[in-house]
């Protein structure tokens, strides 16, 4: 069954979420970052070629011709995936087909309106019986 995790109360989700794709990349599992809005996929792309050159992250679009070799992938939609270890959510919504993954993290920020969608989200989970673990972020970003 899938393991489900929410990092809740980010100050900057987008740069929450490129430090915990730095900590998994150390791992060396591969890892797809579920966003359809193209404004956020941009950001995340922007702030993972901002990080220190030593802590960088091999990234591309899921549709990329390198995407079979690189360990990160940033996919607009979750059809034709080569690889479902883990997932990040960088929707409002519930990711489609997100069970089929070993892991699904979540990233949820401050405003209100991103709460209640998580909020939302951590209830669906939990309903259809996936246990959710939650972590403050808080004091980490």
């Amino acid at each position: 069954m899938t393991q489900v995790f929410f990092y809740h109360n980010a100050a900057n989700r987008i740069g929450a979420t490129a430090a915990l794709i730095g900590k998994a990349c150390a791992q060396k599992k591969p890892l797809l970052v579920y966003a359809p809005d193209a404004d956020i996929a941009a950001a995340l792309d922007r702030q993972l070629w901002a990080q220190a050159p030593t802590s960088f992250v091999p990234h591309v679009a899921a549709d990329s011709p390198l995407a079979a070799e690189t360990p990160v992938l940033i996919a607009r939609s979750l059809e034709s995936l080569p690889h479902d270890e883990r997932l990040f959510n960088l929707s409002n919504d519930v990711p489609p087909g997100f069970s089929r993954f070993a892991s699904l993290i979540e990233i949820v920020g401050q405003g209100e309106e991103e709460r209640a969608d998580g909020r939302q989200r951590a209830r669906f989970y939990k309903d259809r019986g996936y246990a959710v673990r939650y972590v403050d972020c808080s004091g980490k970003n």
